[in-house]
């Protein structure tokens, strides 16, 4: 049984419950963060609740609660489940409104903890297929609880056999996936975004072990390149490092997982090891 804490209370996720009237349901006003924990430890948990109350702050939305006190919570919360690994959501929204859309001051707080669950085994041994999408997300830097595009962009994606959907602006460049950050490997360089995305947490890391192993360069990416990528792959907390060998039917290197991304993915494995013993 999963324990939530909901305002100021524990609750097994089969009695959690906020009113209707919230405007988190009403009107999509609220935000999230989202992990995955290593030897029971959350990966990064400060980071997440800094970028929980930035996007917060970002869309004027009310956070009664300290970094300080979200990070006790969320600790709590992960102590009164009992999971070998677990995936950790923190969620804020509006709370209610005599109008439905004026904010109140009244925010909720929540914390849903669940059991990982792997995913398919060949997503890392034989890559996996994407495509594009033409999306801008509204306020990049803040992870909101809109996810409309989102969920249109990956549906369209499941119809095509792929797995996620790679978001490109009105300029052509590839930003982010619907849940994941983007990589490439150009003429032997390791290439990002700079902007227009949301900076994961995971990608933090990715990049700062990358550094002094590869050549890492951010800058937009244009669709246009897709061509001359060797290598490919996506990041996010509870995906890792994902090879892509297929974006929009076009075949990225021999079509296979590039050496490049399986030592960024063995370097990542180690780190990760050694963050779930503490060390």
């Amino acid at each position: 049984m999963d324990i939530y804490y909901i305002n100021n209370e524990f609750v097994s996720a089969e009695e959690s419950k906020i009113t209707v009237n919230d405007m988190g349901l009403l009107r999509g006003y609220g935000v999230f963060d989202f992990m995955r924990t290593y030897g029971g430890k959350p990966f990064y948990l400060d980071g997440h609740v800094k970028r929980l109350v930035r996007s917060a702050t970002l869309i004027g939305l009310a956070v009664p609660w300290s970094e300080q006190e979200i990070f006790d919570i969320t600790m709590e919360t992960l102590k009164r489940n009992d999971h070998k690994e677990s995936n950790v959501r923190i969620v804020i929204t509006g709370g209610v409104s005599p109008d439905s859309i004026t904010p109140q001051g009244n925010s909720n707080l929540m914390v849903m903890v669940t059991p990982l669950h792997a995913l398919p085994a060949t997503w890392y041994s034989e890559g996996v297929k994407v495509i594009t999408t033409h999306v801008e997300r509204f306020m990049p830097d803040a992870k909101t609880t809109n996810y409309i595009p989102g969920i249109l962009a990956l549906e369209n994606a499941r119809k095509q056999d792929a797995i996620e959907s790679i978001y490109v602006d009105r300029y052509g460049n590839l930003l982010e996936g619907t849940t994941t950050n983007f990589y490439a490997f150009i003429d032997g360089k390791l290439v990002t975004p700079a902007t227009g995305m949301l900076p994961g947490i995971t990608r933090k890391v990715i990049l700062e072990l990358a550094d002094g192993v590869f050549d890492v360069e951010m800058r937009d990416i244009k669709k246009d390149e897709i061509r001359l990528m060797d290598e490919a792959f996506l990041s996010a907390s509870n995906k890792e490092i994902v090879p892509v060998t297929e974006i929009d039917c076009v075949t990225i290197g021999d079509g296979n997982p590039g050496k490049q991304t399986q030592k960024l993915r063995e370097l990542f494995n180690e780190f990760t090891t050694r963050y779930g013993k503490g060390e």
